[in-house]
């Protein structure tokens, strides 16, 4: 006789059945950072599940951040963090060590562990192929030093590694007009490159459920939240510091015709799979 258990499990996938019908062939762009890169156990599942979108016949492309290794490699270098809102101020030794951390050791850890458990994928910076064009961000008037924002995404190369079968890692570094190196937030890389790919969806892994109207009240998660609704709430400050320019990105998607966006507890294993195969979903949903 069947067990509840194999009969959920069976349910399940009855469940995910019309989503991957739905979904074969689109283009779904995830943001891998916070506490989920640093918990081996939820890295793997992160990792399973965009092989997983692959072989079902999506196309998953990553971009992922790598604050607290950059941290930490600065801690032993003797160099102290300065941030100005949220933002790291980036000088010339920074912006060597930011680009040692995420293209030399993060980048290049994801990609491994995808070709060892079995899928394909490849690791890029944005600087390869001019994939992301940058300019100098100012903010306030202060000199943030090498820190950037994306000007222009030439999407030719991450085409060309979808289209070759690979999963496209991508360390989000830019380079300027003058040839400058550049680091830019994470979060609004996978923005822009959702948009520039016209993705069907745009996943945002933090270190929270999702997006709350008030953040000491746990039943005022959003499950959906429009974008002008999203928009009052930064004004209001309501939605604050590193949650910001994750709403902006998917803000910013959304203009540019991503149909998805979703703002999801990466330190749930499978969050991803639960998202985009089960008809609850889990996170907040941003929605036009």
């Amino acid at each position: 006789m069947t067990n509840d258990m194999e009969f959920n499990k069976v349910n399940l996938l009855v469940e995910a059945l019309p989503y991957i019908k739905a979904l074969t062939g689109k283009t779904v762009v995830v943001k891998y950072g916070g506490h989920s890169m640093e918990s081996p156990e939820i890295k793997k599942a992160v990792i399973l599940d965009l092989i997983l979108l692959k072989y079902v016949g999506m196309n998953p492309v990553v971009v992922h951040g790598g604050g607290p290794e950059i941290n930490a490699v600065m801690s032993k270098l003797n160099i102290e963090p300065q941030y100005h809102k949220g933002l790291r101020i980036t000088n010339k030794e920074v912006m060597d060590v930011v680009q040692m951390v995420l293209v030399g050791k993060v980048g290049q850890e994801l990609t491994t562990l995808i070709n060892h458990y079995g899928g394909k994928a490849i690791g890029i910076s944005g600087k390869d192929g001019n994939t992301l064009l940058a300019r100098k961000k100012l903010l306030d008037g202060v000199d943030l030093g090498f820190v950037g924002e994306v000007e222009k995404v030439n999407p030719e190369l991450l085409l060309s590694v979808i289209n070759a079968g690979y999963i496209p890692i991508i360390s989000p570094v830019g380079v300027g007009l003058d040839g400058e190196s550049y680091n830019i937030n994470a979060d609004s890389v996978a923005g822009e490159i959702a948009a520039a790919l016209k993705a069907e969806k745009l996943i945002i892994l933090t270190d929270v459920e999702g997006i709350f109207e008030d953040p000491s009240k746990p039943e005022s998660l959003f499950t959906a939240l429009q974008v002008q609704k999203a928009k009052r709430l930064i004004e209001a400050g309501a939605i604050s510091s590193g949650m910001i320019p994750k709403v902006e990105a998917c803000i910013k998607a959304l203009e540019y015709g991503v149909n998805r966006t979703h703002i999801i507890d990466g330190r749930q294993a499978h969050s991803m799979l639960l998202e985009i195969f089960t008809d609850a979903g889990i996170g907040t949903m941003v929605v036009n």
